[in-house]
């Protein structure tokens, strides 16, 4: 049995992923918010509510995780979330914690929890993917705590590849670029861009990046992608600025 656990399960790329890793195989598990989503997600799938930027939350999921299915073989680092579009100066702390607490503390909690369980199980080992995201790269206009977190993902991805050689633990990244799913539909309106237009983006089907994910999460752990890029081809991302 193979067990992968995806976070942010409950709707978009999070959503698309756990399904096709399912179709694949795989038993999954999954973490969100709300579990009503989950369950529509995969209602076969283990649910697991949590906030992942909650230390205790993370750690009764993973205990949870542990109980019902034993191991752990694979961990999609997923959940996100963004702030409002607005100028650094009339963002708030709040915001900006709230966005730090997601994206980089629940993926850092997240990862925690999976490495003290893949270093444990037998057979030992396992694969971390961290969702990167184009932001990882370069940023958008107003973006700063979302950019900010998704530059940090690449070094903590590093950090957790070169940390887990030693126990057969392998990390890698991949970054999105404009996947068709709610969080984008505005791209779809128009959204501003570096020279201080506004213009409509091309989106790519959800479905393309889950094969990719796929495809890096059934990698035998001797071979490792560290970072992939899957964006919309037309997409404003090659020259951007």
């Amino acid at each position: 049995m193979k067990v992968a656990l995806v976070t942010g399960a409950g709707s978009g790329i999070g959503r698309a992923v756990a399904r096709a890793l399912a179709r694949e195989g795989w038993t999954l598990a999954l973490m969100g918010r709300r579990e009503a989503s989950l369950r529509e997600t995969l209602p076969d799938a283990l649910a697991l509510p949590a906030d992942v930027g909650d230390e205790a939350q993370v750690e009764a999921a993973f205990a949870r995780l542990r109980e019902h299915l034993g191991r752990l073989d694979l961990l999609f680092n997923n959940a996100g979330i963004g702030a409002p579009p607005v100028p650094v100066d009339e963002l708030s702390v709040s915001q900006w914690r709230a966005v730090v607490d997601t994206n980089l503390t629940g993926s850092f909690l997240c990862a925690r929890a999976a490495f003290g369980l893949m270093k444990s199980q037998s057979p030992r080992g396992g694969r971390i993917i961290n969702n990167g995201s184009i932001s990882a790269h370069a940023p958008r206009p107003f973006s700063a705590p979302y950019t900010a977190t998704k530059h940090a993902i690449t070094g903590l991805t590093k950090s957790l590849s070169l940390d887990g050689r030693a126990f057969d633990i392998a990390c890698g990244q991949i970054d999105i670029g404009n996947a068709a799913t709610d969080m984008t539909e505005r791209m779809a309106q128009g959204v501003p861009q570096a020279h201080g237009s506004v213009a409509v983006e091309p989106r790519m089907d959800v479905e393309d990046v889950a094969r990719a994910v796929v495809y890096m999460a059934g990698l035998p752990l001797s071979a490792n992608v560290l970072n992939m890029t899957v964006m919309a081809t037309s997409m404003p991302f090659v020259g951007r600025g």
